[in-house]
């Protein structure tokens, strides 16, 4: 008989048989608060009654049209209405399956359109597990041990991660500009770079929102060196943040290409890049394509998707109860000392466990993350370490969702400490 590979770890503990808007439901009946969102997908909740619908209804006309064979109504239409959500003269987009995989056709474009070998990245980002993806990649060992070489061309900057260095926000930020400077008369001479590639919260890499002046400071570099600004908004697009994109908590900043999946088609597989028609056309010919990229049912979803975000204003839902989740978040780490530091950005919010002496503690955080599984609350860990606790919950939550997540939250500190 076969089976899954024992590689493959599971989070929590929970046989899903059903899903219903913030809930999992196992196969024994047992209702659990949803807060990981499958790693920030399920953008609209689980089973969205339009997104369902949308599904269905393209299922039983076209289900796969392969986009560089035949063209499709559903593509052409998001495209469109991306147009409307996508921040201004980023208007040609390329449609694939995975975030690794815009990762990868970002990365190529910026190195096609400029004729530049390099891609200098930040320390703790996470940008996927497929080859060039993980060589972009440092939030965890776990990603990139035992399958090298890695891909070459790649350099990496200190990402302004305060609470890690024990300085404020703005001394960490002038001394990641600076190290970044030194990077690029040193490492990765600036002639020589294609593009730096951020994401506006680190995700994998412990939920640390990106200094608005940080990301300032690249796009000012970028602009200065003919290099261009990648944002990956895998996980921080489409609302999450509480603004639609995640880069706009920095005013003035846009970037060259954007890239955008998970919460995308909530919960189908669909990612892309956006670029302006200018650098897009830049790409060589046959560069960008792919079986099932931009496929018809994918597609649907995420046109129902953008109508639910829009029609049940779930961004700035997002942006109120992300206030919400992380004020109350905060409240339960002043009972706790081992929760070292509680930070976000919208509807993510990340618990920072250290012992004492301000080590990390991945032994406390397994046990609250577990704690929290068995009173009902599914959550996941994060960081090079493990030793964050990340809530996602899916846009749509409620506040009294949001409430009873905290007071399970509180009862699984307790249980854990």
């Amino acid at each position: 008989m076969a089976q899954l590979s024992p590689a493959l770890t599971q989070a929590t503990p929970v046989l899903a048989a059903r899903g219903e808007g913030v809930h999992l439901i196992d196969t024994e009946g047992r209702r659990y608060l949803d807060f990981t969102a499958g790693i920030g997908v399920t953008s609209t909740g689980h089973c969205h009654p339009r997104v369902v619908a949308a599904a269905q209804e393209q299922v039983a006309t076209l289900i796969h049209g392969q986009y560089t064979t035949v063209m499709h109504q559903p593509l052409l239409r998001l495209a469109e209405r991306l147009g409307d959500v996508l921040p201004a003269g980023l208007d040609s987009l390329f449609f694939a399956n995975s975030g690794s995989e815009a990762v990868e056709a970002s990365v190529r474009l910026a190195r096609q359109a400029t004729g530049r070998p390099l891609i200098v990245a930040f320390e703790g980002g996470f940008h996927g597990r497929t080859m060039g993806a993980a060589a972009l990649t440092t939030s965890g060992a776990k990603i990139r041990a035992g399958i090298g070489p890695m891909m070459g061309g790649v350099e990496f900057a200190p990402f302004p991660y305060a609470f890690r260095y024990g300085w404020n926000e703005e001394e960490t930020v002038a001394f990641c500009l600076r190290e970044l400077d030194r990077l690029l008369v040193t490492a990765a001479p600036a002639a020589d770079v294609a593009a730096f590639l951020i994401e506006p919260v680190l995700g994998e890499g412990g939920y640390v929102p990106t200094p608005p002046a940080f990301l300032a400071g690249l796009r000012e570099r970028a602009d200065a060196r003919g290099i261009l600004l990648i944002a990956d908004e895998v996980q921080t697009g489409f609302g999450r943040t509480g603004r639609f994109w995640g880069h706009e908590h920095t005013p003035g900043v846009r970037p060259d290409i954007l890239i955008t999946a998970k919460g995308l088609a909530s919960g189908f597989p669909l990612s892309g890049i956006a670029a302006s028609t200018e650098l897009m056309s830049k790409a060589w010919p046959g560069s960008q394509g792919g079986t099932y990229g931009g496929n018809a049912v994918a597609c649907a979803a995420a046109l129902a998707t953008i109508d639910v975000i829009e029609e049940e204003g779930l961004v700035a839902n997002a942006a109120e109860q992300g206030v919400r989740l992380l004020e109350g978040a905060r409240k339960v780490a002043a009972d706790h000392t081992g929760v070292a530091d509680v930070r976000g950005l919208g509807l993510m919010v990340g618990n920072e466990f250290c012992t004492p002496d301000g080590s990390p503690d991945t032994a406390a955080a397994t046990r609250a993350h577990a704690a929290a599984a068995e009173v009902g609350l599914l959550l996941l860990t994060c960081g090079p370490y493990a030793n964050v606790v990340r809530m996602i919950p899916p846009l749509i939550v409620t506040t009294e969702q949001v409430d009873d997540a905290i007071g399970m939250w509180a009862e699984a500190l307790r249980a854990a400490t």
